[in-house]
């Protein structure tokens, strides 16, 4: 009888304990989704900060006062390139990627720096 009652008791202990956890986990979603909720402004702040490689590039080309051009002279590359690099249709290779920070006087980091990325 004492055995069957521990068990009982344990049992009862047992199912207390996995509620507990059950609605300790059900608060921490619903907090988690009311800060989910009230962080959009946030959110939609920082998808306006983001831009497109090509924008970044073309942002800082202007702020040299330099043309697609004298870019495209300078690496060595057609102005068709430049132009395909800023509007978004490809991408610079790394090493031109690297020589246009040089040229517009900006680290990689700061080139890069609130860059969306590509979905693809």
């Amino acid at each position: 009888m004492y055995i069957a009652t521990f068990h009982i008791i344990t049992a009862l202990i047992i199912q207390l304990i996995i509620t507990g956890a059950i609605i300790y986990l059900f608060f921490l979603l619903v907090k988690a989704l009311k800060k989910y909720l009230n962080s959009k402004e946030v959110r939609e702040e920082k998808r306006e900060v983001q831009k497109t490689l090509g924008e970044a590039l073309k942002e800082h080309r202007l702020r040299c006062g330099m043309t697609q051009e004298f870019v495209s002279e300078a690496l060595g590359v057609s102005r068709q390139a430049v132009s395909k690099w800023e509007n978004g249709t490809s991408d610079p290779s790394t090493s031109n990627l690297l020589a246009l920070t040089r040229l517009y006087g900006v680290s990689a980091e700061e080139l890069l720096k609130n860059i969306q990325l590509k979905e693809e």
